[in-house]
């Protein structure tokens, strides 16, 4: 089978920043063009015709009643911001994904499927479609940008759901106040744009924008579905400050100070609470209603930065390590949320296919990888630290000497001098983006595999070397039962960390995909079991990773389904997302576990509430 690499899909040129809202800036666009080259010189997977009738038409609504409603939007919002989504389903890739389905699917590309994508240019328009919504009982998903791949891009969980795409004409930036290191976004801000604006306004040497991996992200996307970065700011949601949301039956709110009668710009950027109870927690990963604005807090240039790398020899140094790291970080010693990755994602981080190390079958032998490693600028190593120190330079030589001096207390440990390294090495990613500066260097391990994709294990733990080890282990002994390459990493906050352990797929191998999905179950529960929960998930597991949260029988979950009623009675809004269900869809099979991979739909959807 012939590469897709020839296709015109391959060849058009990437957008760019300002020319649209989700376009890589100018400085990086060189780097985005050879990560593109990369993806479709690895992409065997043809372009199929659509299999099932299109467009796909939600349950509860007939086809009839679906194109008639699609009219009276396109009534509500211009002709040409409502499109069918009747056409082929393009994967494109990061720079150009698809607002109509996840471009990494686990399932059948056709399962997780928007019937249509409408694009609202401001509140009002967002309230027309959540009214029109509970006209026609067509459930709705709101994207910000769709950029959150690996948890299933933009694509509804309801098959047949319009997609509301907020990004596309919702991208203002409302204001940055340089006094107050705060700004106001629109939905469709990715941090590239952010970052871009400081730059245009002179205030890149007075303030920065903490980013994640990849900056193409929306800001609002991202931190409502509490993403994080790799400064001292990296907790997102801890770093938002006040929202406004259309909620599911056509009311908009405004949280914090941002709620006032008047004035409430002012300072709604500041101070995130403003007087009452704290509601905006409900906004956060749910279903609940439609962020249209965030207030943002901004990290001010603390005057020098100074990245560092640590490696280390063997996988039982992890738990050590842990118990070094943890008072470290917790005194703020170790300052940025960083990672300690493990070698196996170090390699493929370089965006070479697996087949370039290895052509046998199974998972990759160690002694390849550190045979990898050890032929790399880095040196052969199974852990690598990758840290910041912030301040002046006497701030941070007193802090690194400290960091040196325990993390050497580990046999082994070498601290890797960045003037060895080239600048495509992946430690020059990580110092960009630990000093606020968005890169597009993340992905390229999703080349580790033909037509790559990924899907993310992410469970918080406390940081202790007894947890760290259990959820190695546990990670490890799994992927080798279905024979899967393991890459963990954990990230590390300031009193837990996130183990992320990405599963690299191929999207067009079926048994592929089947066991990946297999082994995320199988971790997910274990995990659960040993008191580890997911912190965000994928579309497909959603309901499993709710259901670990069962204290009380449950009463979280009820909890949410009360809201849920409460906020939307007509479950119109995003339903089954983060497991949430409304009344018309509980209890008729939508939820997916084990034996419902085949297929993400349920038996029908009740009557109408409201």
């Amino acid at each position: 089978m012939s590469s897709g690499s020839s296709t015109p899909e391959a060849t058009t040129p990437i957008p760019t920043l300002p020319e649209t809202h989700s376009g890589i800036p100018p400085y990086l666009l060189p780097k985005a063009t050879r990560a593109k080259e990369a993806v479709f010189s690895g992409r065997t997977k043809p372009a199929k015709p659509r299999s099932r009738e299109v467009p796909v038409v939600p349950q509860g609504v007939s086809r009839d009643q679906f194109l008639e409603a699609l009219e009276e939007l396109k009534r509500e919002l211009g002709e040409e911001n409502v499109e069918v989504n009747d056409k082929p389903l393009k994967d494109g890739w990061y720079m150009e994904h698809p607002n109509t389905h996840d471009m990494m699917t686990i399932l059948d590309e056709e399962e997780f499927v928007a019937g249509a994508v409408a694009y609202p240019g401001n509140t009002d328009e967002v309230v027309k479609m959540v009214k029109w919504a509970n006209r026609w009982l067509v459930p709705i998903f709101p994207i910000s940008m769709g950029r959150n791949l690996g948890y299933g891009g933009a694509a509804p969980r309801v098959r047949g759901s319009v997609t509301v795409d907020l990004g596309r004409r919702m991208n203002k930036i409302l204001d940055i106040n340089p006094q107050d290191y705060t700004c106001l976004v629109e939905p469709g801000v990715s941090f590239y744009g952010l970052y871009e604006e400081l730059g245009r306004r002179g205030l890149r040497e007075h303030m920065w924008v903490d980013t994640p991996d990849l900056g193409g992200g929306s800001i609002i996307g991202n931190t409502v579905d509490r993403g994080v970065g790799y400064t001292p700011y990296g907790d997102h949601w801890a770093c938002h400050s006040g929202l406004e949301v259309v909620l599911p039956t056509g009311e908009v709110i405004r949280t914090g100070m941002g709620a006032l009668t008047e004035g409430g710009e002012n300072t709604w950027g500041v101070f995130p609470y403003g007087f009452g109870p704290y509601s905006d927690g409900i906004f956060s990963q749910s279903n609940f209603g439609i962020v249209t604005k965030m207030g943002m807090t901004l990290m001010p240039n603390p005057g020098g930065h100074e990245s560092f790398m640590y490696t280390f020899p063997k996988e039982e140094d992890l738990g050590p390590l842990m118990e070094i790291i943890r008072p470290l970080r917790i005194s703020t010693i170790l300052e940025n949320v960083a990672q300690l990755r493990h070698v196996t994602q170090t390699i493929a981080a370089a965006g070479l296919p697996k087949s370039h190390f290895f052509s046998g079958s199974g998972t990759i032998p160690p002694e390849i990888i550190h045979s990898a490693a050890a032929a790399s600028p880095v040196g052969d190593h199974t852990w690598a630290y990758y840290g910041m120190s912030y301040g002046p330079p006497h701030i941070r030589s007193y802090k690194l000497a400290i960091i040196d001096a325990e993390f050497s207390k580990i046999p082994g440990c070498r601290k890797i001098d960045p003037s060895t390294l080239p600048e495509d090495e992946y430690f020059w990613s990580r110092d960009r983006i630990a000093s606020g500066t968005p890169d597009i260097h993340e992905l390229r391990w999703v080349n580790w595999a033909p037509n790559g994709a990924h899907i993310a294990f992410s469970p918080v733990s406390p940081i202790r070397s007894a947890d760290a080890t259990k959820l190695f282990q546990l990670g490890k002994r799994i992927h080798e039962k279905y024979g899967i390459d393991f890459m963990p990493a954990f990230i590390v906050g300031l009193r837990e960390m996130h183990l992320i352990v990405e599963i690299v797929f191929d999207r067009d191998d079926r048994e592929e995909k089947e066991r990946a999905l297999e082994c995320l179950r199988d971790m997910v529960d274990e995990a659960a079991r040993e008191g580890y929960g997911e912190y965000r998930t994928h579309l497909v597991l959603m309901d499993q990773v709710a259901g670990t949260y069962g204290w009380g029988g449950g009463a979280l979950g009820r909890f949410n389904e009360r809201l849920k009623d409460a906020l939307d009675p007509n479950g119109i809004l995003a339903p089954g997302r983060c497991g949430i269900w409304g009344e018309r869809y509980r209890g008729r099979g939508w939820e997916m576990g084990r034996g419902s991979e085949g297929g993400s739909e349920g038996d029908g959807v009740g009557g109408r509430v409201l």
